[in-house]
């Protein structure tokens, strides 16, 4: 794995966003589609926020994902092996890049038909403990048209990232202005941020 961490490091160094296939196995990525999928059959998802807990605001104008948090207490293989494997990346990430990341959060995200999450920045104005943004897509034979393009808005250039199955996106939660494109088929991915409470 430390040749898909390096390039998803130096992709990041290089151009502000790291990019690297293969970050999840086929085989788990299949497994936690399927959690995703079951979650949204059964109801489970729930619309997702703006803001941090005390300041969460809802506003399908602004986001219209639903999401569902990861967490070690679901005591589900597939959940437990994604965190095995972000335990690797952040003691690689640490003793490489010397980032201090202390810990992390991630949850599912759906986008339905028709859904969209307009220009933001992920980390809050009142926490800067967010470091480190990372996606991982879930979405198989994605093609053009079916729109929900990662849109990210650097200086002088817009860079769009296809939604695709095995992708994984890395960059600055404090930097980047993003936007997910409107999609046209449902959207799926493991979205989360590395952080440091140092």
């Amino acid at each position: 794995m430390q040749k898909i961490f390096n390039t998803l490091i130096d992709s990041y160094i290089d151009n502000s966003v790291g990019i690297t296939e293969g970050f999840l196995t086929k085989r788990l990525a299949a497994h936690l589609k399927e959690n995703l999928a079951l979650l949204y059959q059964n109801r489970k998802m729930q619309n997702a926020g703006t803001g941090n807990e005390a300041l969460a605001v809802q506003n399908k104008a602004v986001r219209s994902d639903q999401i569902y948090w990861l967490d070690p207490s679901h005591n589900d293989p597939y959940e437990d092996e994604f965190f095995a494997l972000i335990d690797d990346f952040v003691k690689h990430l640490n003793s490489t890049c010397y980032t201090s990341i202390t810990s992390y959060e991630f949850h599912y995200a759906l986008y339905e038909e028709g859904s969209f999450y307009k220009k933001h920045i992920d980390q809050f104005r009142n926490n800067d403990s967010r470091q480190f943004s990372m996606i991982m897509y879930l979405n198989e034979s994605w093609q053009t048209g079916d729109g929900g393009e990662l849109c990210i808005h650097h200086d002088t250039f817009e860079q769009k990232i296809t939604p695709l199955n095995g992708k994984s996106v890395f960059f600055k939660s404090s930097e980047l202005l993003h936007e997910v494109a409107l999609t046209n088929k449902p959207r799926m991915s493991i979205t989360g941020w590395l952080k440091s409470d140092l």
